[in-house]
């Protein structure tokens, strides 16, 4: 079996979906953004400004800075309802229309009469967008916040500007309980940049599709066919019963998960077609790959059943 994300027609783009402008707390005007994730050779970035009312609800107007190289996804970070620390929910709303309507949600605290996370998620998601559960570890997240999120597509197994700013960044473990409770997810990485620290340009995702087309690269993001990354590109994954086969750049470690401790690892010294025997995953019905590579950046498969 060889994973959709490889054998899906098109190519590979690169690209930010978790970015913050001006129109809310970041230090950048859309526009220069725009012009930056070009200039570092990304092929797309959704912006997605807190939709709070201290700023307005915003929903960045990107379509002017699209180009023949370059395009945009509409977006936006969602606050609404009271995690179980008490603290605003941010959930990542990717592809969202330009007329969402507002929640009652005028700043960074909790307020009586107003949507919950669960909620405004769900709303979201019927709406068209892709959903993520924005930075786990940062947030505070507990398991039943997670649970409670139905309509995720999605999880950030690394947040950059969590890490840089906060040391914060992960979200596996929250991501694997998820999984292990049979949730159908997949693995994204950002940079939730606000260029006010350096919280960019250190995680993307890679989408493949037939064309840089906002509305093919949503699709693919929905379905699944793209990978996450710090830096290291996976090339292929092909999964037969007895071992996963991983293509990548060079790598120095192959580490497949599964459920609980189900994990197996294959070390070496410039890899690039690697087999990871399964003997492990005897009780695991998913698996997913990291990918870690010299400099020990890391790029992660989305999740896959096991045969």
């Amino acid at each position: 079996m060889s994973l959709t994300a490889f054998t899906a027609p098109g190519r590979f783009w690169r690209g930010n979906l978790h970015t913050h402008s001006n129109l809310s707390d970041g230090a950048l005007d859309p526009g220069e953004v725009c012009r930056r994730y070009q200039a570092e050779g990304y092929d797309f970035i959704a912006l997605t400004d807190h939709f709070v009312g201290m700023f307005d609800y915003p929903i960045a107007d990107t379509p002017p800075y699209r180009n023949n190289a370059f395009t945009t996804l509409l977006g936006a970070e969602l606050h609404s309802g009271a995690m179980e620390n008490g603290d605003l929910w941010h959930i990542l709303a990717v592809g969202l229309p330009a007329d969402f309507a507002p929640s009652n949600s005028p700043g960074f605290l909790a307020v009586d009469a107003q949507e919950t996370g669960p909620e405004i998620a769900r709303r979201a998601r019927d709406a068209g967008a892709f959903i993520a559960i924005a930075h786990p570890h940062w947030s505070g997240l507990t398991l039943a916040d997670a649970r409670s999120i139905d309509a995720a597509h999605a999880v950030e197994i690394y947040n950059h500007g969590c890490e840089a700013g906060a040391a914060r960044g992960g979200g596996g473990h929250v991501l694997d309980l998820l999984l292990s409770e049979g949730r159908d997810l997949t693995i994204i990485a950002t940079d939730d940049a606000h260029f006010t620290e350096p919280d960019h340009f250190g995680g993307w995702v890679m989408v493949k599709a037939e064309a840089n087309d906002p509305d093919l690269l949503l699709a693919a993001l929905k379905r699944g066919e793209f990978y996450a990354s710090q830096g290291p590109e996976i090339r292929g994954i092909d999964v037969t019963k007895s071992a996963v086969t991983v293509e990548t750049t060079a790598a120095v470690s192959i580490i497949v998960q599964g459920r609980g401790q189900g994990t197996a690892a294959v070390h070496g010294t410039s890899m690039t077609r690697t087999e990871v025997p399964l003997m492990r995953f005897y009780d695991s019905d998913w698996l997913r790959v990291t990918v870690v590579d010299a400099a020990g950046k890391q790029a992660w498969s989305n999740p896959f059943p096991r045969p």
